[in-house]
């Protein structure tokens, strides 16, 4: 009987280091790639299926002293902004901006603000007020009750 012998040769240094590098790479495009469709104001899991926040709905989120008449207050845990465009009115948006789904991080000025790409929407119904986003903000259901604000 003979044997055979096969040559079988290892891949290279270079090679493997050019595979895993390729592979990172897509890896990585694939978690940061974001889908150009505005349409959705919610981060994936932030929302149940009716829309109301998980958990978080009958839950206080602050005393209408703690929310300045011209302004607001984000609640990030919470996936809300609370604002009071007019003393006694008060109105509630999701805090993820329609752009690009970043979490705004300022009120100020009469808007909600966007540190991602400077959008900016209206304190009274969340409408767009600077562009790139092209959707306002999705409004959220609160209860005022008393000094009592709560996610409906």
């Amino acid at each position: 009987m003979t044997a055979s012998h096969e040559s079988v040769s290892a891949p290279t240094r270079r090679t493997v280091v050019a595979a895993v590098g390729a592979a990172g790479i897509a890896a990585a495009l694939t978690a940061c790639g974001s889908s150009d469709d505005s349409t959705s104001s919610e981060p994936a899991g932030n929302t149940a299926k009716d829309g109301a926040a998980k958990d978080g709905a009958g839950k206080e989120l602050a005393k209408t002293a703690d929310i300045p008449v011209g302004g607001g207050k984000i609640f990030g845990d919470a996936g809300v902004v609370v604002t009071q465009p007019k003393k006694g009115e008060f109105k509630a948006f999701t805090n993820i901006c329609t752009h690009k789904q970043c979490p705004v991080t300022a009120i100020e000025g009469g808007t909600i603000n966007c540190p991602c790409h400077g959008s900016k929407f209206s304190i009274e119904d969340g409408s767009v007020k600077h562009p790139p986003a092209a959707q306002p903000l999705a409004a959220k259901e609160i209860t005022v009750s008393g000094e009592s604000i709560t996610l409906a």
